[in-house]
């Protein structure tokens, strides 16, 4: 059993491009935000478990030998399968979720109870410890904060009951864990997911996990070679928005019939031959429209793709003015499909005055953005623009994506301000 000090941290997510048109069977492209949550274990001998998480207000304790006694054998070992609704209860019972279980705050407490146990019931004992998990991803912002929080406590569970090994080295700042290591944390991550989310993709703990930039097309998750680090700002609108409505509404233009084709309408499938030479449109309409919209975000995705092969080897000014046409197209294409909002018009207003591109990331319908910023770039000309962005009432963030995967960190070479959240300051 681990006895000293863990410290890990993950990063965020964005999509680059495909949203959308992912949930239709073609590419999409996720990268890693360098925007990264962290954790910090500390193994004691107090007969406490305790969770403290900052960012939501949660401070949670437990007596070890509490949950010792507790039934948890539906946890089984490398269960794969969605945990039933009989068993998520159970373990609220565990927890002491007696209300609000759904609210962010009750989940994140139930996806590291379900974590915990799952992982540590191998050991002889339940260990005692203190964890603090704190991030620099807002969360509800569909930038993969739960998938960053679910796979710092798996790596972090995983070291500890020594499941897979401590990659650290002395005097390096973050060390990585192995290839094999990284697929076992990447399946705990996503059960930790599950219990947040219920049915996730698995892209956003893939990201979290692997790092880099991601392939994602009909469930099937690559890794993209080397991918170069891309500096953005990502700019939150912070107009709520809801996935599951906006991929609706998506779904519901691509199969819609137009009104006028309605039965009782007296219009139908009126053709030339019928109707003197002229005619309305053959019923169904939208499909013609939608589906060359998502075929055509296909091939910005496969083009994006090639690109990042390119400039991994040998980047180029040339390769950047290439990425950022297909930032403009695809902002236009998201807009065509009916998720842009009047805040990320906004936002690609005031960037492209600045003389750079913007487009959403995620669902839309407000949210995020994410502007590609050129090596060549001043500082100056990022900071004005930065300020004229916050002066709209958004938030934003000058960051890279492209970042390292789950890592494990020296406490010397952390920065101060992350050692101080950690260490509640």
């Amino acid at each position: 059993m681990l006895s000293e000090v863990l410290l890990v941290s993950a990063p965020g997510k964005v999509i680059l491009h495909g949203e959308h048109a992912v949930v239709h069977g073609k590419v999409a492209l996720a990268m890693a935000l360098n925007l990264r949550t962290f954790l910090r274990l500390q193994p004691h001998s107090n007969g406490k478990v305790c969770l403290n998480l900052p960012n939501i207000g949660v401070k949670r304790a437990w007596d070890v030998a509490g949950l010792q006694l507790q039934d948890t054998s539906f946890l089984e070992q490398g269960d794969a399968t969605v945990p039933t609704a009989e068993q998520v209860e159970k373990l609220k019972e565990v927890a002491g979720i007696t209300q609000d279980g759904a609210k962010p705050e009750g989940l994140a407490v139930l996806a590291f109870l379900y974590l915990y146990l799952s992982i540590c019931r191998k050991q002889r004992a339940l260990p005692s410890l203190d964890i603090t998990v704190w991030s620099q991803l807002p969360t509800g912002a569909g930038l993969g904060s739960s998938a960053a929080y679910s796979a710092c406590m798996a790596a972090a569970l995983l070291t500890m009951c020594e499941e897979i090994p401590n990659p650290q080295k002395d005097g390096v700042s973050a060390s990585r864990w192995a290839v094999e290591d990284l697929e076992l944390i990447n399946k705990w991550a996503f059960q930790g997911e599950r219990m947040i989310h219920g049915n996730p993709s698995g892209v956003d703990n893939a990201v979290s996990t692997w790092g880099g930039a991601l392939r994602f097309q009909q469930g099937k998750i690559s890794s993209l070679e080397r991918p170069l680090a891309l500096k953005i700002l990502l700019t939150n609108t912070k107009v709520p928005r809801s996935t599951k409505t906006l991929v609706a509404s998506v779904r519901s233009r691509l199969l819609k019939v137009p009104s006028w084709s309605a039965p009782g309408r007296g219009y139908g499938r009126a053709s030339a031959a019928t109707s003197g030479g002229s005619s309305l449109p053959s019923a169904p309409w939208f499909p013609e429209i939608m589906t060359p919209l998502l075929t055509s975000i296909n091939a910005i995705s496969l083009e994006c793709e090639r690109m990042l092969g390119e400039m991994a080897v040998a980047p180029a000014p040339e390769h950047y003015l290439v990425l950022e046409e297909l930032i403009d197209m695809n902002q236009h294409h998201l807009n065509a499909l009916g998720v842009g909002h009047a805040s990320l018009d906004q936002l690609c207003r005031v960037t492209m005055a600045h003389g750079l591109h913007s487009k959403l990331t995620g669902a839309g319908g407000g949210g995020c953005g994410i502007t590609l910023l050129r090596p060549d770039l001043e500082q100056p000309e990022v900071e004005a623009t930065k300020q004229a962005l916050n002066d709209c009432g958004f938030d934003c963030w000058e960051t890279s994506i492209g970042a390292p995967g789950i890592s494990v960190h020296s406490a010397d070479f952390l920065d101060p301000s992350v050692r101080q959240a950690l260490d509640g300051l």
